[in-house]
């Protein structure tokens, strides 16, 4: 016998935990979005950082491409928080969005590859390029899925 509801006697409770456990996801967004904010600033000192060790170093363009990963890290930061404002305003969390952001820093690892402490070998290149490939194609299946399900006359 499969029960699909709670005895009576459990109402009560039942309704004090789901209101407890939705307060306590409150409170963890909360937490989440001042995680994203205190790392927005993080990330964005230094990058200001590293374009300043690049100028006093006179090595500008490694500088740059240092830097430039580091604003490839803010861009997901952003992201993120602007995922977590629609969903503190009620909309769903959209899992292309996730997967943007695992696009970007697959795309920065292929930026800030050569110029990393040491060389990388062929199959880490492969692999991070395969890697980009699939999630690119991912991100394109997931975006015609979803055209698919909102307008199934459109294919």
């Amino acid at each position: 016998m499969i029960q699909t509801e709670l005895p009576s006697e459990f109402k009560g409770i039942n309704r004090f935990a789901i209101k407890a456990m939705l307060y306590l996801n409150g409170f963890a967004h909360i937490i989440i979005g001042l995680a994203l904010a205190t790392s927005i600033i993080m990330f964005t000192w230094l990058f200001f950082n590293e374009i300043n060790a690049a100028a006093n170093a006179h090595n500008l363009i490694h500088g740059f491409i240092h830097a430039l990963g580091t604003l490839m890290l803010l861009w997901s930061i952003s992201a993120l928080i602007s995922a977590e404002m629609r969903y503190l305003n009620g909309s769903k969390l959209e899992v292309e969005t996730f997967i943007e952001v695992v696009m970007v820093l697959f795309l920065r690892k292929l930026i800030v590859l050569p110029v990393q402490d040491s060389t990388p070998t062929f199959e880490e290149v492969g692999i991070w390029v395969g890697g980009a490939f699939l999630i690119g194609l991912l991100y394109i299946l997931v975006l015609r899925f979803k055209t698919t399900i909102s307008d199934p006359k459109r294919k």
